[in-house]
């Protein structure tokens, strides 16, 4: 019998202490946590124009009386189809977005580990970004169903503060997970 498995005895130094293991690599690099992967995404540079030009076109849009007339009140069934589309829209963005912030296991091989859904900050701000992005679908969809272009206007502006915002932060995430 040796030393450290008989009755009585310390064990050694640290046994008392769990083994952490390393977190799993995923296949695409769903489900990490903030240095996953594709740290250099190149869409993430899209998503920064997006925002970007979705603010410019609701300040475009708000300049321009005769444009904003013309996407305001569209003929009646086009209308009701935006109005519907919009607010479906913001129905799956919202359900996509409960589901990310509540750690809803993603798709994969490997079911995401409790160390896993705890550091997975990419996921949550994805998920709050998916929250505005749903916020502004429904916006767009009331500024359609009232004929009044603030509404338009408003769902530009938080669809494209937000998608900056979440986008910086994304970047601010992965450069510090580096250190």
């Amino acid at each position: 019998m040796t030393a450290d498995l008989e009755p009585g005895h310390r064990r050694p130094e640290g046994a008392d202490q769990p083994e952490i293991p390393p977190l799993p690599q995923r296949p695409g690099g769903r489900g990490q946590g903030a240095g996953s992967d594709n740290d250099a995404d190149p869409t993430r540079l899209a998503w920064l124009v997006a925002g970007a030009a979705a603010i410019a076109a609701g300040t475009a849009l708000g300049w321009d009386s005769t444009a904003l007339a013309s996407v305001v009140t569209p003929p009646p069934v086009i209308r009701a189809a935006l109005v519907g589309g919009s607010f479906a829209l913001g129905v799956v963005l919202l359900i996509s977005a409960l589901g990310r912030l509540a750690g809803e296991p993603l798709e994969g091989p490997l079911p995401p580990t409790a160390r896993e859904r705890e550091r997975d900050i990419v996921g949550m701000i994805r998920g709050v970004r998916l929250v505005f992005l749903a916020v502004a679908a429904f916006a767009a969809a009331s500024g359609w169903a009232v004929g009044h272009p603030l509404p338009l206007v408003v769902a530009l502006v938080i669809a494209g503060v937000d998608v900056l915002e979440t986008s910086f932060l994304l970047v601010v995430v992965t450069l510090r997970s580096r250190d």
